[in-house]
């Protein structure tokens, strides 16, 4: 690989890699030709799903991307019955809890939960979701249950890897602002729906997106706790790249999927 790179530097009379004995980092220069790279990558894919029929009919394949447990709740529902109208469309479904850059990995649309940062993407609004603190109603029973948000301080709670940052307080809004109320975090966990088996089981309260635990709350293993005092809800959409002609499989599945996810997102609460 070494070999390749210094043959393309030679070829283009310009260093693209800066060395060291701890890191290898791109110059000025390699990150324009790298990104000139990946266009013209891009328009040759454009040119080979032209020539193969997909701005003519729905076909192909498309790659969705989605979080986890809402992919799993929400969007495999769709695409199951999206399949059975385009039997010329193939579709690989990434569900993931981390943000996928489309271009890098060749993901045709993504459901994102939460704010949208500015970028080239089109974006299309589901709708929004809500942020609950709940707890398993054993516990409960012991700690009580709290009417405002200060009754929280110092209780024991449970984490995702992932917002271990946040974990020693929560927010909460109230008639007179947000506060925040510092809590215990005796556990961490890796895996969403672990961390929910762990609230079932009593060891701390905890703070999830409303669809994660609507089964709990249906079968009364999991209760809400301070409705009231939620923070603002987090915006769901639909993204994707906008440039040039959408082909016909992306725009068939938008077109399907869009009024689907937003009743089911609405029927969710």
């Amino acid at each position: 690989m070494s070999r390749k790179v210094a043959e393309l530097e030679a070829h283009l009379g310009t260093k693209l890699l800066v060395r060291s004995s701890r890191r290898v980092s791109l110059t000025e220069a390699g990150q324009s030709y790298i990104e000139a790279c990946k266009r013209i990558l891009e328009q040759v894919s454009e040119a080979e799903r032209a020539a193969a029929g997909e701005y003519t009919e729905p076909k192909g394949e498309l790659t969705i991307t989605a979080p986890v447990v809402f992919g799993r709740l929400h969007v495999l529902p769709v695409v199951v019955d999206f399949l059975k109208i385009y039997p010329e469309i193939n579709l690989r479904l990434i569900l993931a809890d981390r943000v996928m850059n489309l271009i890098e990995t060749h993901v045709d649309l993504a459901v994102r939960i939460g704010d949208l940062p500015d970028s080239g993407l089109l974006a299309t609004r589901l709708g929004a979701v809500r942020r609950v603190m709940c707890a398993a109603p054993s516990l409960l029973d012991v700690i009580g249950r709290p009417r405002k948000p200060e009754d929280l301080e110092g209780q024991d709670c449970i984490a995702t890897v992932e917002g271990v940052a946040s974990v020693r307080a929560y927010r909460f809004r109230t008639p007179k602002g947000e506060i925040s109320v510092p809590m215990r975090s005796r556990l961490k966990v890796s895996e969403i729906e672990a961390a929910i088996d762990a609230c079932e089981a009593g060891l701390g309260l905890m703070r999830v997106l409303s669809y994660q635990v609507v089964a709990a709350r249906r079968e009364r293993r999991l209760e809400l706790v301070l409705e009231d005092f939620e923070p603002e809800p987090w915006p769901v959409h639909i993204v994707y790249l906008g440039q040039g002609l959408l082909p016909l499989k992306l725009r068939a599945f938008l077109d399907f999927a869009t009024p689907r996810l937003r009743a089911s997102l609405s029927a969710a609460g």
